[in-house]
């Protein structure tokens, strides 16, 4: 037990029931001028808690997450891993801990394709090897679509449950019943300036869905077909109611 810190580490056997997807981040950010990542924290609509990122790339898959209905939890920097590489001790801080409805469990770390180093592509690859003895799934991520990235930014505007009023969302799901397209749906179930953030909240909770998320920008000018996929009102989802050898690995899990 570390006093100072109030941490502990301990062997990965004994730490695979953990809910890393609620711990406080191991690593502090800090904001420093002349810096090239970004860290910032973002409002997560699948926990209703902020969670920290380091980089914009870090924030575009935090939103992807987000996006998510197989997610229910999300932290950030959740653990160090330790492990010896036959040299000297190494340690790694994943990006993120995800928890998914099923109760599995994702391990990810982002990097962009070209900014993956030597040293990067050996921690990675510990980790991966170290989650697969755990039962947890690893994923290592880069830059996503620009157009879904586009469409999810515009969609996470409205993300938060002020944005569903039940009036104008039970029109727009009587009017998306039958696929149609967007603003003309929209202006069937009322006016546009009190449908419109309901229409774009049912999208982010992927009650509707567009044609092709990928294809074509999202907006006012959108001309995607979108159509209804459940039948149930949504309920917030938030508040209760997304290579080294084995043989030199020595695992364990440094956490809050």
């Amino acid at each position: 037990m570390d006093a100072v810190h109030g941490r502990r580490r301990r062997p990965l056997r004994d730490c695979v029931t953990g809910r890393f997807e609620d711990v406080a981040p191991v690593r502090t950010f800090r904001w420093s001028r002349g810096e090239r990542h970004f860290p910032d924290w973002y409002w997560a609509a699948t926990t209703g808690r902020h969670v920290g990122f380091e980089s914009w790339l870090e924030r575009d898959r935090l939103l992807l997450m987000d996006l998510d209905p197989s997610v229910v939890g999300i932290g950030s920097q959740p653990f160090w891993l330790h492990w010896h590489d036959g040299e000297r001790e190494r340690r790694h801080a994943p990006d993120y801990f995800v928890r998914r409805a099923d109760g599995s469990a994702v391990v990810v770390d982002v990097r962009a394709d070209e900014r993956i180093e030597p040293k990067d592509a050996e921690a990675f690859e510990v980790t991966r090897l170290l989650c697969a003895q755990a039962g947890w799934r690893f994923e290592r991520v880069g830059t996503p679509d620009a157009v879904l990235l586009a469409n999810v930014r515009w969609l996470s505007r409205y993300q938060h449950p002020r944005c569903l009023h039940a009036p104008p969302a039970d029109r727009l799901r009587e009017v998306f019943a039958s696929p149609g397209p967007l603003m003309a749906g929209a202006d069937a179930a009322g006016d546009r300036l009190s449908t419109l953030p309901v229409l774009f909240h049912l999208l982010w909770l992927q009650e509707m869905t567009a044609e092709d998320m990928t294809a074509e920008l999202l907006g006012p000018h959108a001309k995607p077909s979108l159509h209804r996929v459940s039948l149930g009102t949504p309920t917030p989802r938030h508040g209760g109611a997304l290579s080294l050898p084995t043989s030199a690995v020595e695992p364990a899990v440094r956490s809050q």
